[in-house]
Protein backbone atom coordinates (compact mmCIF):
# COMPACT_ATOMS: atom_id res chain seq x y z
CA UNK A 1 0.00 0.00 0.00
CA UNK A 2 1.79 3.61 -0.96
CA UNK A 3 2.05 6.17 1.92
CA UNK A 4 -0.82 8.65 1.81
CA UNK A 5 0.19 12.17 1.16
CA UNK A 6 1.41 14.55 3.66
CA UNK A 7 1.12 18.58 3.47
CA UNK A 8 3.69 19.81 5.03
CA UNK A 9 1.68 22.35 6.46
CA UNK A 10 -0.16 20.35 8.31
CA UNK A 11 3.20 18.09 9.67
CA UNK A 12 4.28 21.88 10.97
CA UNK A 13 1.23 22.82 12.31
CA UNK A 14 1.46 19.54 14.43
CA UNK A 15 4.51 20.65 15.46
CA UNK A 16 6.76 18.72 13.45
CA UNK A 17 10.19 20.96 12.23
CA UNK A 18 10.51 21.25 8.49
CA UNK A 19 13.56 22.26 6.23
CA UNK A 20 12.76 23.63 5.01
CA UNK A 21 10.14 24.94 5.99
CA UNK A 22 6.92 25.31 4.12
CA UNK A 23 5.80 28.54 2.68
CA UNK A 24 2.71 30.76 1.91
CA UNK A 25 2.37 34.17 1.42
CA UNK A 26 -0.34 36.56 2.84
CA UNK A 27 -2.31 38.19 0.22
CA UNK A 28 -0.80 35.69 -2.03
CA UNK A 29 -3.88 35.49 -4.72
CA UNK A 30 -4.05 39.33 -5.79
CA UNK A 31 -2.99 42.56 -7.54
CA UNK A 32 0.63 41.54 -7.99
CA UNK A 33 0.04 38.88 -9.77
CA UNK A 34 -1.03 39.92 -13.82
CA UNK A 35 -3.80 36.39 -14.13
CA UNK A 36 -5.40 38.45 -10.92
CA UNK A 37 -5.51 42.11 -12.45
CA UNK A 38 -6.66 40.06 -16.19
CA UNK A 39 -9.30 38.16 -14.31
CA UNK A 40 -10.27 41.91 -12.26
CA UNK A 41 -10.88 43.56 -15.18
CA UNK A 42 -12.93 41.31 -16.70
CA UNK A 43 -14.99 40.91 -14.10
CA UNK A 44 -15.40 44.15 -12.69
CA UNK A 45 -15.99 44.89 -8.79
CA UNK A 46 -14.05 43.24 -6.04
CA UNK A 47 -16.94 41.94 -4.79
CA UNK A 48 -18.25 40.80 -8.00
CA UNK A 49 -14.92 38.32 -7.65
CA UNK A 50 -15.62 36.95 -4.13
CA UNK A 51 -18.87 36.05 -4.84
CA UNK A 52 -18.53 34.25 -7.91
CA UNK A 53 -17.04 30.86 -6.47
CA UNK A 54 -15.64 30.17 -9.94
CA UNK A 55 -13.64 32.90 -10.06
CA UNK A 56 -12.38 33.33 -6.39
CA UNK A 57 -11.76 29.08 -7.10
CA UNK A 58 -9.44 30.33 -10.14
CA UNK A 59 -8.06 33.32 -8.13
CA UNK A 60 -7.06 30.91 -4.95
CA UNK A 61 -5.26 28.60 -7.30
CA UNK A 62 -3.15 31.25 -8.78
CA UNK A 63 -0.20 31.55 -7.09
CA UNK A 64 -0.22 27.84 -6.19
CA UNK A 65 0.12 26.95 -10.05
CA UNK A 66 2.91 29.97 -10.59
CA UNK A 67 4.75 29.44 -7.19
CA UNK A 68 3.91 26.17 -5.98
CA UNK A 69 3.65 27.27 -2.44
CA UNK A 70 2.66 25.24 0.17
CA UNK A 71 -0.64 25.84 0.82
CA UNK A 72 -3.70 28.11 -0.35
CA UNK A 73 -5.50 30.44 1.26
CA UNK A 74 -9.27 31.06 0.48
CA UNK A 75 -9.68 34.49 -1.61
CA UNK A 76 -11.98 36.40 0.39
CA UNK A 77 -12.11 38.87 2.53
CA UNK A 78 -12.55 39.81 6.36
CA UNK A 79 -16.12 41.92 5.90
CA UNK A 80 -17.82 39.18 4.48
CA UNK A 81 -18.89 38.61 8.03
CA UNK A 82 -20.32 42.12 8.75
CA UNK A 83 -22.20 42.00 5.01
CA UNK A 84 -23.58 38.91 6.52
CA UNK A 85 -24.65 40.18 9.12
CA UNK A 86 -26.57 43.02 7.53
CA UNK A 87 -23.80 45.77 6.97
CA UNK A 88 -24.23 46.94 3.17
CA UNK A 89 -20.51 46.75 1.86
CA UNK A 90 -18.80 48.25 -1.03
CA UNK A 91 -15.10 48.78 -2.29
CA UNK A 92 -14.31 52.34 -3.25
CA UNK A 93 -11.96 52.49 -5.74
CA UNK A 94 -8.52 53.59 -4.30
CA UNK A 95 -9.76 54.08 -0.64
CA UNK A 96 -10.77 50.61 0.62
CA UNK A 97 -14.16 48.96 2.00
CA UNK A 98 -17.27 51.13 3.35
CA UNK A 99 -19.46 49.50 5.16
CA UNK A 100 -23.14 51.20 6.28
CA UNK A 101 -24.91 51.77 7.91
CA UNK A 102 -22.19 52.55 10.48
CA UNK A 103 -22.41 51.49 14.29
CA UNK A 104 -21.21 54.75 15.13
CA UNK A 105 -24.54 55.91 14.29
CA UNK A 106 -27.09 52.81 14.04
CA UNK A 107 -27.31 50.02 16.29
CA UNK A 108 -27.40 46.14 15.89
CA UNK A 109 -30.46 45.46 16.38
CA UNK A 110 -31.41 47.57 13.04
CA UNK A 111 -29.21 45.18 10.83
CA UNK A 112 -31.44 42.89 8.72
CA UNK A 113 -29.12 39.40 8.38
CA UNK A 114 -28.13 38.01 5.12
CA UNK A 115 -26.41 35.04 5.60
CA UNK A 116 -26.52 33.41 2.25
CA UNK A 117 -23.57 35.65 1.54
CA UNK A 118 -22.13 32.65 3.40
CA UNK A 119 -22.88 30.13 0.44
CA UNK A 120 -20.84 31.73 -1.89
CA UNK A 121 -17.32 31.47 -0.03
CA UNK A 122 -18.28 27.45 0.84
CA UNK A 123 -18.78 26.92 -2.46
CA UNK A 124 -15.12 28.52 -3.44
CA UNK A 125 -13.92 25.89 -0.65
CA UNK A 126 -15.23 23.20 -1.88
CA UNK A 127 -14.41 23.96 -5.50
CA UNK A 128 -10.53 24.91 -4.54
CA UNK A 129 -10.55 21.82 -2.49
CA UNK A 130 -11.11 19.45 -5.06
CA UNK A 131 -9.09 21.39 -7.48
CA UNK A 132 -5.86 21.32 -5.06
CA UNK A 133 -3.22 18.79 -5.10
CA UNK A 134 -3.18 16.53 -1.73
CA UNK A 135 -0.08 17.93 -0.68
CA UNK A 136 -1.01 21.70 -0.43
CA UNK A 137 -2.86 22.88 2.11
CA UNK A 138 -6.37 24.64 2.47
CA UNK A 139 -6.51 27.50 4.76
CA UNK A 140 -9.77 29.17 5.21
CA UNK A 141 -10.20 32.34 7.76
CA UNK A 142 -11.96 34.96 9.43
CA UNK A 143 -11.01 38.35 11.22
CA UNK A 144 -10.96 38.33 14.76
CA UNK A 145 -13.50 40.11 15.93
CA UNK A 146 -11.84 42.93 17.47
CA UNK A 147 -10.39 43.88 14.20
CA UNK A 148 -14.39 43.32 12.53
CA UNK A 149 -16.04 45.37 14.66
CA UNK A 150 -13.41 48.51 14.36
CA UNK A 151 -14.26 48.29 11.00
CA UNK A 152 -18.24 47.72 11.60
CA UNK A 153 -18.57 50.42 13.93
CA UNK A 154 -16.48 53.20 11.90
CA UNK A 155 -17.86 52.52 8.20
CA UNK A 156 -14.32 51.82 7.01
CA UNK A 157 -10.93 51.32 8.28
CA UNK A 158 -9.17 54.00 10.07
CA UNK A 159 -5.16 54.85 11.45
CA UNK A 160 -6.33 54.68 15.16
CA UNK A 161 -9.47 52.70 15.33
CA UNK A 162 -10.91 55.40 17.66
CA UNK A 163 -14.63 55.51 17.11
CA UNK A 164 -14.24 51.74 18.38
CA UNK A 165 -11.98 52.52 21.48
CA UNK A 166 -14.52 55.29 22.33
CA UNK A 167 -17.49 52.90 22.21
CA UNK A 168 -15.77 50.33 23.96
CA UNK A 169 -15.27 52.64 26.65
CA UNK A 170 -18.05 54.69 26.97
CA UNK A 171 -20.45 52.07 26.53
CA UNK A 172 -19.02 48.81 26.93
CA UNK A 173 -22.26 46.82 27.45
CA UNK A 174 -23.16 47.90 23.99
CA UNK A 175 -19.89 47.18 22.43
CA UNK A 176 -19.71 43.81 23.88
CA UNK A 177 -22.36 43.08 22.66
CA UNK A 178 -20.99 43.31 19.09
CA UNK A 179 -18.23 41.53 19.84
CA UNK A 180 -20.39 38.64 21.18
CA UNK A 181 -22.74 38.94 18.14
CA UNK A 182 -19.64 38.91 15.51
CA UNK A 183 -17.79 35.67 17.65
CA UNK A 184 -21.16 33.82 17.17
CA UNK A 185 -21.27 34.89 13.12
CA UNK A 186 -17.32 33.85 12.78
CA UNK A 187 -17.76 30.51 14.55
CA UNK A 188 -20.90 29.26 12.52
CA UNK A 189 -18.66 31.02 9.38
CA UNK A 190 -15.59 29.20 10.22
CA UNK A 191 -17.05 25.94 10.85
CA UNK A 192 -18.91 26.06 7.28
CA UNK A 193 -15.60 26.82 5.68
CA UNK A 194 -13.92 23.36 7.82
CA UNK A 195 -17.02 21.56 6.18
CA UNK A 196 -16.31 22.36 2.77
CA UNK A 197 -12.52 21.66 3.03
CA UNK A 198 -10.49 23.98 4.59
CA UNK A 199 -7.48 21.90 6.51
CA UNK A 200 -6.72 24.85 8.59
CA UNK A 201 -7.87 28.36 9.59
CA UNK A 202 -6.63 31.62 10.22
CA UNK A 203 -8.02 34.23 12.53
CA UNK A 204 -6.82 37.75 11.13
CA UNK A 205 -6.77 40.42 14.01
CA UNK A 206 -4.79 43.05 12.09
CA UNK A 207 -5.89 46.11 14.89
CA UNK A 208 -5.30 44.47 17.67
CA UNK A 209 -1.90 45.91 18.01
CA UNK A 210 -4.08 49.16 18.99
CA UNK A 211 -5.75 48.33 22.44
CA UNK A 212 -4.49 48.63 25.95
CA UNK A 213 -3.30 45.42 27.64
CA UNK A 214 -6.78 45.01 29.43
CA UNK A 215 -8.64 46.02 26.54
CA UNK A 216 -6.26 43.18 24.22
CA UNK A 217 -7.79 40.29 26.83
CA UNK A 218 -11.03 41.47 27.26
CA UNK A 219 -11.51 42.15 22.94
CA UNK A 220 -9.10 39.84 21.91
CA UNK A 221 -7.95 36.85 23.62
CA UNK A 222 -11.46 36.07 25.47
CA UNK A 223 -13.59 36.40 21.72
CA UNK A 224 -10.73 34.21 20.10
CA UNK A 225 -10.68 31.85 22.79
CA UNK A 226 -13.59 30.83 22.65
CA UNK A 227 -13.77 30.59 18.76
CA UNK A 228 -10.65 28.27 19.25
CA UNK A 229 -12.83 26.12 22.20
CA UNK A 230 -15.67 26.13 20.17
CA UNK A 231 -14.62 25.09 16.72
CA UNK A 232 -11.60 22.49 18.37
CA UNK A 233 -14.98 20.85 19.91
CA UNK A 234 -16.24 20.36 16.63
CA UNK A 235 -13.22 19.51 14.49
CA UNK A 236 -10.43 18.17 16.87
CA UNK A 237 -8.09 17.64 14.02
CA UNK A 238 -8.52 21.27 12.23
CA UNK A 239 -5.33 23.60 13.31
CA UNK A 240 -5.79 27.26 13.95
CA UNK A 241 -3.05 30.06 13.43
CA UNK A 242 -3.85 33.12 15.19
CA UNK A 243 -2.50 36.73 13.89
CA UNK A 244 -2.47 39.47 16.61
CA UNK A 245 -0.54 42.09 14.41
CA UNK A 246 0.68 44.45 16.49
CA UNK A 247 0.79 42.33 19.79
CA UNK A 248 4.42 42.56 20.58
CA UNK A 249 5.06 41.32 23.87
CA UNK A 250 1.52 40.66 24.26
CA UNK A 251 2.15 37.62 21.95
CA UNK A 252 3.04 35.02 24.32
CA UNK A 253 0.15 35.24 26.67
CA UNK A 254 -2.38 35.17 23.01
CA UNK A 255 -0.79 31.77 22.37
CA UNK A 256 -1.20 30.68 25.81
CA UNK A 257 -4.43 31.86 26.36
CA UNK A 258 -6.39 31.48 23.37
CA UNK A 259 -5.12 27.74 22.74
CA UNK A 260 -4.54 28.73 18.94
CA UNK A 261 -2.55 25.93 17.17
CA UNK A 262 0.40 28.08 15.47
CA UNK A 263 1.11 31.94 16.11
CA UNK A 264 1.85 34.03 12.99
CA UNK A 265 4.10 36.73 14.00
CA UNK A 266 3.91 40.43 12.15
CA UNK A 267 7.34 41.84 10.77
CA UNK A 268 7.77 44.83 13.99
CA UNK A 269 7.77 41.63 16.40
CA UNK A 270 11.62 40.91 17.26
CA UNK A 271 11.40 37.17 16.77
CA UNK A 272 14.13 35.52 18.67
CA UNK A 273 12.02 36.69 21.53
CA UNK A 274 8.65 35.61 21.15
CA UNK A 275 11.24 31.82 20.09
CA UNK A 276 12.44 32.70 23.78
CA UNK A 277 9.01 33.54 25.49
CA UNK A 278 6.50 30.56 24.01
CA UNK A 279 7.17 26.58 24.13
CA UNK A 280 9.43 25.55 21.81
CA UNK A 281 6.31 23.02 20.55
CA UNK A 282 4.14 25.91 19.43
CA UNK A 283 4.67 26.63 15.65
CA UNK A 284 5.35 29.98 14.53
CA UNK A 285 4.39 31.61 11.25
CA UNK A 286 6.05 34.51 9.73
CA UNK A 287 7.84 37.23 9.74
CA UNK A 288 9.91 38.14 6.90
CA UNK A 289 8.79 41.93 5.87
CA UNK A 290 7.10 42.83 3.03
CA UNK A 291 9.19 45.67 2.43
CA UNK A 292 12.12 43.15 1.71
CA UNK A 293 10.12 40.83 -0.29
CA UNK A 294 9.71 44.40 -2.74
CA UNK A 295 13.25 44.95 -2.57
CA UNK A 296 14.63 42.04 -3.50
CA UNK A 297 18.31 41.43 -4.00
CA UNK A 298 20.54 40.81 -1.01
CA UNK A 299 18.57 42.17 1.32
CA UNK A 300 15.90 39.87 0.69
CA UNK A 301 18.73 36.89 0.70
CA UNK A 302 20.07 37.93 3.95
CA UNK A 303 16.62 38.80 5.99
CA UNK A 304 15.31 35.15 4.84
CA UNK A 305 18.79 33.95 6.38
CA UNK A 306 18.31 35.42 9.54
CA UNK A 307 14.82 33.87 9.89
CA UNK A 308 16.02 30.43 9.35
CA UNK A 309 18.83 30.95 11.68
CA UNK A 310 16.39 31.37 14.48
CA UNK A 311 13.94 29.10 13.61
CA UNK A 312 16.21 26.46 12.97
CA UNK A 313 15.10 23.23 15.10
CA UNK A 314 11.52 24.98 15.61
CA UNK A 315 7.77 24.03 13.84
CA UNK A 316 8.14 26.99 11.97
CA UNK A 317 5.90 28.41 8.41
CA UNK A 318 7.58 31.14 6.65
CA UNK A 319 5.40 33.88 5.58
CA UNK A 320 5.63 38.07 5.94
CA UNK A 321 5.10 39.68 8.69
CA UNK A 322 1.53 41.04 6.92
CA UNK A 323 0.17 41.00 3.14
CA UNK A 324 2.25 41.11 -0.20
CA UNK A 325 2.87 44.16 -1.29
CA UNK A 326 0.84 44.83 -4.74
CA UNK A 327 4.03 46.57 -6.54
CA UNK A 328 6.14 43.49 -5.83
CA UNK A 329 7.72 42.26 -8.76
CA UNK A 330 7.46 38.78 -9.69
CA UNK A 331 11.14 37.85 -9.72
CA UNK A 332 11.48 38.64 -5.92
CA UNK A 333 8.97 36.13 -4.77
CA UNK A 334 10.76 33.70 -7.29
CA UNK A 335 14.05 34.54 -5.51
CA UNK A 336 12.82 33.72 -2.11
CA UNK A 337 11.43 30.31 -3.15
CA UNK A 338 14.49 29.45 -4.99
CA UNK A 339 16.94 30.67 -2.03
CA UNK A 340 14.69 28.75 0.52
CA UNK A 341 14.28 26.06 -1.19
CA UNK A 342 18.12 25.69 -2.49
CA UNK A 343 19.80 26.57 0.96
Amino acid sequence: MTEPVRSPILETLAGKALSPPPVWLMRQAGRYLPEYRALRAEKGSFLNLVYDSDAACEITLQPIRRFGFDAAILFSDILIVPHAMGQDLRFAEGEGPRLSPRLADATLESLTPARHHYQAIWDTVRKVRSALAPEKALLGFAGSPYTVATYMVAGQGSKDQADTRIMAHADPARFNALIEAITLETIDYLAGQVEAGADALMLFDSWSGSLSPSGFERHVIAPTARIVSSLRARFPHTPIIGFPRGAGEKAPAYARETGVSALAIDESTDLAWVVANTPETLPLQGNLDPMALKAGGEALTCELRRILDIMAGRPHILNLGHGIDRFTPIAHVEQLLATLRGR
